[in-house]
């Protein structure tokens, strides 16, 4: 995070993504069955239309509750975009 910071700056917002426990457990078996299946090659991730990723490690730190959440997305002045109607 301190580099995020260091490059882009405080943040507009900080976004928390959760999931509720038997979410997580179905999650983390797809993701261990890619590592399985590659014998340890892959490493499974989710990627989301925002672009951040979920591996298992951070599932298994946010089962035990060591973090708050799954990720953080974090908004930045320049990713606020303008749409004018017409």
């Amino acid at each position: 995070m301190q580099d995020v910071l260091r490059e882009y700056g405080i943040p507009l917002a900080t976004l928390n993504v959760t999931a509720s426990h038997q979410d997580c457990l179905a999650l983390r078996e797809r993701l261990m069955a890619i590592r399985d299946l590659s014998h340890g090659k892959e490493q499974g991730y989710l990627e989301v239309a925002c672009t951040f990723y979920i591996d298992v490690h951070d599932i298994d730190r946010y089962l035990s509750g060591e973090l708050p959440a799954l990720a953080e997305i974090y908004p930045f002045p320049e990713d606020v975009k303008t749409h004018k109607e017409e």
